[in-house]
C-alpha cells in the first residue's frame, strides 16, 4: 500500500525497491545510468507482483538518461542516482553538487539543445527540485499506467 506525505510525495518508505547508484567520472556514465535503470526495473518485476509497461521503461530511460546529462554537463563531482517503485509509478532521483536550480525554459523551436528538463517535466507526473546542503535533488516520477494524473 501507498503512502503520500503531506506535500503529496512518496516517501522512501512507499517503495517496494529502492535502489542507489554512483556514477563515475568515465564517459560511460550515462549508458551505465540507463543499463543501471533498466535492471532495477527488470529485478522489481522479477521480486514484486507488478509489470512495467514498455511505456514507462522507454520513459525511465529517457528520464536517466536527460537529469544525468545535465548533472554531467553542469556539476562537478559525482552524480547519484536513486530509482524507487511502487504500485503506481517510478521515482528517479539524481543528485549533483551544483547548487543552481535548473528551470525549464518557454518553448522555443528555433532554440538548438536545453530542452532537457522541459522533456523530463512533460513526460512525468510530477518533477521536483530541492536544494541540499551540498548541489541539489531533482525527483521526477513517472507513473507505471499510461492513463497518468497530472501534478
Amino acid at each position: 500500500m501507498s503512502r503520500s506525505r503531506a506535500d503529496g510525495r512518496s516517501g522512501p518508505d512507499d517503495h517496494f525497491i529502492r535502489a542507489g547508484y554512483t556514477l563515475g567520472a568515465d564517459d560511460g556514465r550515462i549508458a551505465d545510468a540507463r543499463r543501471c535503470a533498466l535492471a532495477f526495473l527488470d529485478q522489481a518485476e522479477a521480486d514484486y507482483p507488478l509489470s512495467v509497461p514498455t511505456r514507462t521503461r522507454d520513459l525511465t530511460q529517457l528520464v536517466v538518461s536527460e537529469l544525468v546529462t545535465n548533472a554531467c554537463k553542469y556539476a562537478p563531482g559525482p552524480v547519484l542516482v536513486e530509482l524507487g517503485i511502487n504500485t503506481h509509478a517510478v521515482d528517479v532521483v539524481v543528485w549533483d553538487s551544483d547548487p543552481l536550480v535548473p528551470a525549464a525554459r518557454a518553448a522555443d523551436p528555433r532554440r538548438v539543445g536545453h530542452h532537457g528538463l522541459e522533456i523530463v517535466q512533460a513526460v512525468s507526473e510530477a518533477l521536483v527540485v530541492e536544494r541540499e546542503p551540498v548541489g541539489k535533488r531533482i525527483t521526477a516520477r513517472i507513473a507505471l499506467s499510461d492513463n497518468r494524473a497530472r501534478a
